[in-house]
């Protein structure tokens, strides 16, 4: 289906006759492949032929020439916003100190830290010994450790207990394929020892053996644990999961005493115990897997306190003998609330510090265990998030916590938890000029279908007025019992700013609101994740903070199915749409058990090979529902090394919609080739991505004025569907 020149509305700076000849003539070639081959499943009686199946191909030429052609129409359409994203990059930059400092934290002999230089791209991990006046001791930069890459990803950072080896491991491809090396942090050597697809490891009391975790080399999943003394050949293998649906991980408890090998699905746990002081000891089972039964453990003195959701939907607080956790033993020590999550507990040598969730917000309690009083941190705000920050003492008083909301910079507190006082250590400064007395930030509540009441958090400008001409970007994720909540970003206000209102849809699927809001947006009823948000952007145009004309959406990963799901429903409510990695494809990669992440999913999206549960992913899957409509303006963004949503899930999408689209609405696709899921490693690259993605909205949302120019719209490409 060829498409002629169409002329539009874009608010963009100058552009002359020869620039819309180079994007007329820019437009995505149709490889010969894309006629040759296709994918073609038979199952419950039907065929699903998939004619963009040959973008799956990584190493095919003709799939890396239709990446590159389509990044350079992407390039050419977006050209005329250059200048545009350069104010918006420098205006981002200019809001965020460079040069700068994490918050000490103490662990051992030795206060540990990050600090950011200017001009350069990635963090340097520093300590002290004795006291912050002491000599600064680099243990780790990444500046120069991504010397000749492209990219680069630090996943675990372990520094024994003598403070004298660092196990440390990284990833130069965005494929979250980590490689483990060791550090003299003495004499800064580096050990020649290397292990591959390592997801996590942890350190021995012994300051030499260390305990790992590594992923199926396929699938990704963690699967093995492993025990390896420096210097010895032995590797181990201590415990190996066998069932698809579980991954293994691998923690220490805060009192340091124990390694725990927790094997996890999506609904049930099972937790198995090393001593940390005899480390040549078999794990220990706690308590075996029983279908259901989720739970954590943390350990005091001679006790084990395991959170579970053992008669406790929302989970609740019991203690065990070390020796003795069975259910049995168990002593309740927070009782279960039907309105309020217990989401994780950190003990200390006295208290438990217990993260919660109620009505919508993160909460903090303290339980001192002694006096067995409860009481919860306070914080000056209504609308807000709350977290806790890195605790490495155990016999302290003192709770580290980073509060913020979305008109309050990050600030991190020490919290004396005997005297309840709260001591700001740091607050992340804001430059440019920010003043926080100048915004707005709310809660509003939407009402579903169902009669669900659906929170949704806002940022906008005190001068603004809700008078239904007002440009809005919506924001949605819904998925994993994930809580988005409303944190600060300084980058945002380069939106906002420009009269733009920042919202977030709280809908089910997530965690937000209790375990039960995750129950409540997954599996068969999926569905209310995507009518939720739907709702959410009616209730926000009836109350007249925008109108669908000035309607912007975003999300990523789920949170791009989320997208992709409800343009396909309703194409109308939307005039834009920005789509980060987007899982679209679900029906197709779901019924792909050798792919990462499928089987374990299958509790959270549901098993195609199930008839019942194939419907229900059919009703909604992005990709299976494109149909012969008119679609909102749309950018799609993915990396060629994502592993979690492979890149060829929004290339075959955007190849699907080209074909399908009845509008004259622009459809951008950009294909980061040298990252993954999160896009760009480097801080100053990823300020580049989000000035681009800026840049995108605010033009297509005609927030930026200037001339009248025409766009052009690129032929249907990549397959000779017919819609």
């Amino acid at each position: 289906m060829l498409k002629m020149l169409m002329a539009s509305v874009l608010f963009v700076g100058s552009i002359n006759s020869a620039e819309v000849d180079e994007i007329v003539n820019t437009r995505p070639p149709m490889p010969p492949a894309a006629k040759k081959i296709e994918r073609k499943i038979t199952i419950h009686d039907r065929t699903i032929t998939d004619p963009y199946a040959w973008l799956r191909e990584k190493g095919s030429p003709d799939v890396i020439a239709h990446l590159e052609a389509e990044n350079a129409y992407t390039e050419a359409v977006m050209r005329p916003t250059a200048a545009l994203q350069e104010t918006l990059y420098q205006e981002i930059l200019g809001r965020i100190r460079q040069t700068d400092l994490s918050v000490p934290y103490r662990k051992g002999a030795h206060y540990y830290y990050a600090r950011t230089e200017e001009g350069k791209q990635y963090p340097i991990h520093c300590r002290k010994k004795g006291s912050l006046e002491a000599e600064e001791d680099v243990a780790l930069d990444l500046n120069e450790l991504a010397t000749g890459e492209t990219f680069l990803g630090l996943g675990s950072y372990e520094v024994s207990d003598d403070g004298h080896l660092l196990a440390y491991s990284t990833d130069v491809t965005g494929f979250r394929q980590y490689t483990l090396q060791f550090k003299d942090l003495r004499t800064g050597e580096l050990l020649a020892e290397r292990i591959e697809r390592v997801n996590v490891v942890k350190w021995a009391a012994d300051n030499k053996t260390v305990f790992y975790v590594i992923e199926d080399e396929q699938t990704k999943r963690s699967y093995r644990l492993y025990r390896h003394t420096l210097g010895s050949p032995q590797h181990e293998l201590l415990y190996e999961e066998t069932d698809e649906l579980y991954s293994l991980w691998l923690d220490r408890t805060n009192s340091s005493r124990y390694l725990l090998a927790m094997s996890e699905s999506a609904t049930t746990s099972e937790v198995r115990a090393i001593s940390a002081d005899a480390p040549g000891e078999a794990p220990r089972l706690l308590l075996p897997r029983r279908e259901g039964h989720e739970y954590s453990v943390d350990h005091r003195g001679d006790r084990f306190y395991i959170r579970t959701n053992d008669g406790a939907r929302n989970f609740r607080l019991v203690s065990a003998p070390v020796d003795a956790p069975e259910k049995a033993n168990w002593k309740e020590i927070v009782p279960h609330r039907s309105n309020v999550m217990l989401a994780g507990v950190r003990l200390f040598a006295g208290f438990a510090a217990l993260r919660e969730r109620e009505d919508g917000l993160p909460t903090l309690s303290v339980l001192d265990l002694e006096k067995k009083t409860l009481h919860r941190v306070r914080f000056p705000e209504s609308i807000y998030s709350a977290s806790l920050e890195t605790n490495k003492e155990f016999d302290t008083t003192i709770l580290r916590y980073r509060y913020q909301s979305m008109v309050t910079p990050p600030s991190v507190f020490d919290y004396d938890m005997a005297t309840r006082d709260a001591t700001l250590l740091k607050q992340t400064e804001v430059l440019g000029g920010y003043e926080r007395s100048r915004y707005t930030t709310e809660r509003s509540w939407a009402t579903a279908g169902d009669g669900a009441k659906i929170p949704i958090s806002l940022v906008y400008r005190k001068d603004l007025k809700k008078d239904g001409r007002n440009p809005l970007l919506l924001y949605g994720y819904g998925a994993y019992g994930l809580s988005q909540s409303p944190t600060f970003s300084s980058n945002r206000f380069s939106l906002v700013d420009r009269g733009v209102i920042y919202a977030i849809a709280h809908v089910r699927g997530g965690g937000e609101m209790g375990k039960a809001w995750h129950d409540e947006g997954k599996m068969a009823k999926k569905m209310n994740t995507f009518t939720d948000f739907i709702a959410a952007a009616e209730h926000l145009i009836a109350a007249k903070y925008t109108a669908k004309e000035h309607l912007a959406i975003e999300g990523g990963s789920a949170g791009g199915l989320l997208v992709g799901a409800v343009v396909n429903m309703r194409p109308d409510l939307f005039r834009v749409a920005l789509s980060h990695v987007p899982f679209v494809d679900v029906l197709n990669s779901m019924l792909d058990d050798s792919l990462p992440l499928t089987v374990g999913e299958y509790l959270e999206w549901g098993n195609p090979n199930l008839q019942d549960e194939y419907e229900n992913i059919a009703a909604w899957c992005p990709y299976t529902n494109i149909a012969k409509r008119a679609y909102p303006a749309m950018l799609v963004k993915t990396s060629i090394n994502d592993s979690q949503v492979m890149y060829w899930e929004p290339a075959k999408y955007v190849a699907r919609l080209r074909a399908h689209k009845t509008d004259d609405n622009v459809l951008l696709f950009k294909c980061n080739m040298a990252a993954g899921h999160g896009g760009s490693s480097g801080r100053y690259d990823k300020l580049r991505e989000i000035a681009f993605d800026y840049a995108f909205l605010l033009t297509r949302l005609g927030v930026e004025k200037g001339p009248l120019e025409r766009q052009v719209k690129p032929a249907s490409v990549a397959g000779a569907e017919t819609p």
